[in-house]
């Protein structure tokens, strides 16, 4: 075969229409062989092909005659040395790091560790891994977009659903059977209607790269099903591949990507770059620890160790700009070529870490804020790791937004009955600009949840005051212990109806405070079905009935979901939710009225003896007509005034509703305790029954508006219930 010498850029596979450069980063190898294998079930690779350029630690070669498809690894040839942070292993075939798609995942044996199992890390194993090793492939990387936009959604106006791509399909009878756990189910109409139903503008989809199952949940029949195991930062996950059709896992995730774009909803990607799949100095030797071991990690004074921020064993070398390249090129990626709206990163801390403290001018921020493609999407951090100082909520720099933990803890406190929480209560409910302001950073800096992927779901949060994470096979020791949780007096299922109204009352506070907040809401995927994982809080090996959703709603699961519905409506209509600037809480233009106002249960203004006390039950009025913001083309923004009561005590409490404008009415939204609302208009020192454990939410208006809006929603009824029904057949009536 033909060899040219080739180029050092781009890295990885890259096919130009007449041949295939190949290009691999190893800054202390002493020789790169390039493997070809024949298909996926080879047990040895058919050409073994030693590269003779090497330009700036980058080995390269081009091949005429390679065409897409041709499947290949590497052995890289350098010394085995533990102790100081080398463990080159040239009979292991290893994973190129810019591989585009794999042609076959990882087959679990001894030779694919560097070590001799059972024998210390620095024994030196000799068995050849090609049989067992993960293989990638050439590909063609053209895909027809035709007119594909990106919604480019303004952060204030967000709602994100949080999903895992086989969870959220693999139970839904809309989707076909043979695309459930797919990509392409993700983007049947079935699943897009549901999300447009929730008025959802962003899916957040947990990781994609390809991910590796460890070993020892292999053995057990379990799988790394949330994916937070990367063996590849540019492959999509081929399990996730519909196998009824002929696009590539490729190619069905761009496909995803331009249906969701179609319906108006982003796609963000959960990515994990703080650690990959290889774990400490026991794991096997799958990609980068074979190439280079001391450029791509971070090591401890003893090199034979790794540094770990994240509990998995390694770390990333963010120091090494390699390291910082190899990220920046797979984000660039899913930009450019897979059409990706945003990420949101794991153990974000991690990558901010510079020396060893967490430091947010790193130089991966740095890069980011310049680079003309990255800057520009959404960047989500989930603000902490494992670390020393890791716990960052508050601390990252402008241009990004953070999953918001001391959010959920004070929400989930507050509705479960703790005192002293309604302080702390009124500063996120208003965007946390104790955390965001003082930086510049709006209150869209905070994205808020009660609920994601690694912990209870909102059914198991009112359900159980302990984890039960039995089938996980660690005797419950996994998931974290402190869940600010309350079962309503019986710890998982019940048949009493008592306690069943009370959970349903709760998840109803809970979900409709997050999409009442300021700031960005994050629904976790199923909570809106009352999807419960049986009191486990931390499914990650879960692939199965725990963790798929199921979409079999009895007569109070079907309540719930039109509750949610109904709230996400009112929250992506209401100009005074989705403000853009915090709340100064005072009058503006001199009228006496002030932008938010905080009442107690007598109607009059919250006092500082009540925010010093344990009260629980307040009010917050939201002044729709002093937004004080202008919308894209200078127009000034107003909307309705809303008034929201929270009572989280245990007795109903008689709320006195506040002062109004002449004219005004207050008129009922909704009300967690009920629902059946009471239509009549309410006028100011009204004594509304807000009943125990409940929220009700009112809003400004006048008789006459009042009676058109019932109009406009009787006649959308009958044009929705018009249109389910379809057409009369002929010669019959209705």
């Amino acid at each position: 075969m033909r060899m040219w010498p080739g180029c050092p850029y781009p890295l990885g596979a890259s096919w130009d229409g007449s041949g295939v450069n190949f290009a691999l980063f190893s800054e202390n190898a002493t020789k790169v062989e390039l493997c070809l294998f024949d298909s996926p079930d080879s047990t040895q690779e058919s050409q073994r092909i030693p590269f003779v350029e090497v330009t700036d630690q980058v080995w390269h070669a081009y091949f005429p005659e390679l065409l897409p498809g041709q499947i290949y690894g590497y052995r890289v040839h350098g010394p085995y040395d533990p102790e100081h942070g080398h463990r080159f292993n040239p009979n292991k075939v290893v994973l190129d790091p810019y591989a585009k798609l794999l042609a076959r995942g990882v087959r679990w044996d001894n030779s694919l560790f560097g070590y001799n199992i059972g024998e210390d890390d620095r024994t030196f194993n000799a068995d050849d891994s090609a049989a067992f090793a993960p293989l990638a492939v050439v590909v063609d990387t053209a895909f027809t977009w035709g007119d594909d936009r990106p919604p480019r959604t303004p952060w204030h106006k967000t709602l994100i659903y949080e999903a895992h791509v086989k969870g959220l399909t693999m139970r839904h009878p809309g989707v076909p059977e043979e695309l459930r756990g797919t990509y392409a189910g993700l983007a049947s109409e079935a699943v897009i209607k549901h999300l447009q139903d929730l008025n959802i503008t962003a899916l957040e989809i947990l990781p994609v790269h390809q991910s590796l199952t460890d070993r020892h949940l292999a053995e057990q029949g379990k799988s790394n099903y949330w994916g937070y195991n990367t063996l590849n930062f540019f492959a999509p996950q081929y399990s996730y591949d519909a196998k009824s059709n002929s696009l590539s896992p490729m190619d069905e995730f761009r496909m995803m990507v331009r249906s969701l774009h179609v319906a108006g909803i982003e796609v963000i990607v959960d990515v994990v770059y703080n650690h990959t799949c290889e774990g400490n100095q026991c794991g096997p030797t799958l990609s980068w620890r074979g190439i280079d071991n001391a450029a791509y990690y971070r090591l401890a004074g003893d090199q034979r160790y790794y540094m770990d921020f994240t509990g998995c064993g390694n770390t990333l070398n963010m120091q090494h700009p390699k390291v910082l390249q190899l990220i920046m090129d797979s984000l660039r990626y899913y930009v450019t070529e897979m059409h990706v709206d945003g990420f949101r990163f794991d153990l974000a801390s991690t990558l901010a870490r510079e020396l060893f403290e967490v430091n947010k001018l790193g130089a991966f921020f740095d890069i980011i804020h310049q680079d003309p493609i990255l800057s520009k999407v959404k960047l989500i951090a989930e603000p902490w790791d494992v670390g020393p100082g890791g716990y960052q909520v508050g601390n990252f720099p402008p241009g990004w937004t953070e999953w918001n933990g001391r959010y959920r803890d004070c929400v989930r406190k507050y509705w479960k009955g703790d005192g002293g929480t309604v302080a702390e209560l009124a500063t996120r409910l208003c965007g946390s600009s104790d955390m965001y302001e003082r930086s510049g950073r709006k209150p869209y800096a905070s994205i808020n949840f009660v609920t994601c992927h690694d912990g209870f779901t909102l059914a198991d949060l009112v359900s159980y005051n302990e984890k039960h994470n039995d089938a996980n096979g660690e005797e419950n020791r996994d998931g974290c212990s402190n869940n600010d949780s309350w079962n309503c007096g019986v710890e998982g299922p019940t048949d009493d109806p008592g306690i069943k109204a009370i959970r349903l009352r709760q998840r109803k506070n809970l979900m409709a405070t997050l999409l009442m907040s300021q700031g960005v809401p994050m629904i976790l995927g199923g909570d809106e079905l009352g999807h419960t994982q049986q009191g486990n809080n931390n499914t990650y090996c879960q692939d199965n009935e725990l963790s798929w959703l199921n979409w079999e709603l009895d007569a109070e699961g079907q309540e719930f979901l039109e509750f949610v519905k109904s709230v996400t409506r009112i929250c992506t209509e209401q100009p005074v939710l989705q403000r853009r600037t915090f709340f100064q809480g005072r009058s503006i233009r001199g009228d006496g009225v002030q932008d938010v106002t905080w009442f107690n249960c007598f109607g009059k203004d919250m006092t500082d003896d009540d925010w010093a006390g344990f009260v629980r039950c307040i009010g917050m009025r939201l002044a729709g007509d002093l937004i004080d913001e202008s919308g894209s083309q200078g127009e000034e923004i107003l909307g309705d005034t809303l008034l929201l009561l929270m009572n989280a005590h245990h007795e109903p409490l008689p709320f006195v509703l506040p002062v109004l404008s002449d004219g005004q009415h207050w008129e009922l939204l909704f009300d967690t305790s009920t629902c059946d609302l009471d239509s009549e208009l309410k006028d100011e020192g009204y004594k509304y029954p807000l009943k125990e454990r409940s929220m009700a939410l009112f809003r400004t208006t006048t008789p006459e508006a009042a009676q058109s809006r019932i109009t406009a929603i009787q006649a959308d009824v009958i044009r929705q219930d018009s249109r389910r029904r379809g057409p009369p057949l002929a010669g019959v009536t209705r």
